[in-house]
């Protein structure tokens, strides 16, 4: 079955939709880890985290190997670090325009 862009697209989307997701991969940076390495700063049930790389996995933002007993994950292409940066401009972009109604807002109860 073939997926269309738009599919692909809904698919990274929405595996980055998730705060604790997007922490995972920031944490990951260019580095690669065992699922024991990541759970303890998230405080969060392994289960729990687990989930979360099972569904970055899917949608091919993480790749992972066993070495052993261990689950080892990586990010898969850094080019999620350029759309992170994308969207953190975006966010940025959106703040200043809310400080900025606020500003208009305070001066016109003045």
């Amino acid at each position: 079955m073939s997926r269309s862009v738009t599919d692909w697209r809904a698919k990274i989307l929405g595996a980055l939709s998730d705060p604790t997701r997007l922490e995972i991969v920031e944490f990951l940076g260019g580095e690669e880890r065992c699922v024991c390495e990541i759970v303890p700063p998230f405080g969060r049930a392994q289960s729990t985290i687990s989930k979360h790389l099972n569904l970055l996995f899917e949608a091919g933002i993480v790749e992972r190997r066993t070495d052993g007993k261990r689950t080892l994950y990586r990010v898969r292409n850094p080019k999620v670090f350029d759309l992170l940066r994308e969207v953190d401009a975006m966010a940025l972009d959106q703040i200043s325009e809310l400080k900025k109604a606020e500003e208009m807002l305070e001066a016109s109860i003045r």
